[in-house]
């Protein structure tokens, strides 16, 4: 198996099943983070990266899951409509 290395907005499932994107590669401090799909942000060593098993995958069709919203909050949209902001991984984070 090839390593897959840590590119920002790339899938990946770890051997357990866990399902993340990488949302920054932080260079000076060595480390990548990442977002599990249920929106927790986590953060790995760039070192461990090859260690972790990783497979490259494709976006979850059910993106709803990191951004912690409910059917009911798209009542009336049709499947092809995303929210703004969603192509930009980092949009939901909180820059405060």
């Amino acid at each position: 198996m090839a390593i897959q290395y840590p590119v920002i907005g790339k899938w990946f499932r770890r051997p357990n099943g866990t399902l993340f994107e990488v949302v920054a590669i932080d260079e000076a401090d060595a480390t990548v983070e990442i977002q599990l799909f249920d929106g927790t942000i986590s953060e790995v060593e760039i070192e461990r990266w090859p260690e972790l098993l990783l497979m490259e995958v494709s976006a979850p069709e059910d993106w709803s899951g990191s951004v912690d919203m409910d059917p009911e909050d798209y009542v009336g949209r049709k499947d092809s409509e995303m929210p703004s902001g969603f192509h930009d991984p980092l949009a939901f984070l909180d820059n405060s």
